[in-house]
């Protein structure tokens, strides 16, 4: 994970993962193109895997968008394991 974010390009993983991973970045700063899309499938990713993909990144991108629009502040290390006791304890409901 931090060769990964350290330079995507460089890290350890296949070139479809690779390939997908420098799409997401490009549809979060950027317009993705024809060839853009192309070059995910060149490198093996299926149509459904790119949607998935796609789906999780515009998830997070919504949610990190609306936390920097509403100033949301992240819990300190005390907070996340009171949350995390809570979640395992009584799950998502």
């Amino acid at each position: 994970m931090a060769a990964v974010l350290a330079d995507v390009d460089t890290a350890p993983i296949g070139e479809p993962l690779r390939a997908t991973l420098r799409l997401l970045r490009t549809v979060t700063r950027g317009v993705v193109t024809v060839d853009d899309m192309r070059t995910v499938l060149a490198a093996g990713v299926t149509r459904a895997q790119i949607e998935d993909a796609l789906d999780v990144a515009f998830c997070f991108n919504v949610i990190t968008r609306l936390a920097d629009a509403f100033e949301f502040q992240l819990q300190d290390k005390v907070e996340l394991a009171g949350s995390a006791r809570h979640l395992l304890k009584r799950g998502y409901t």
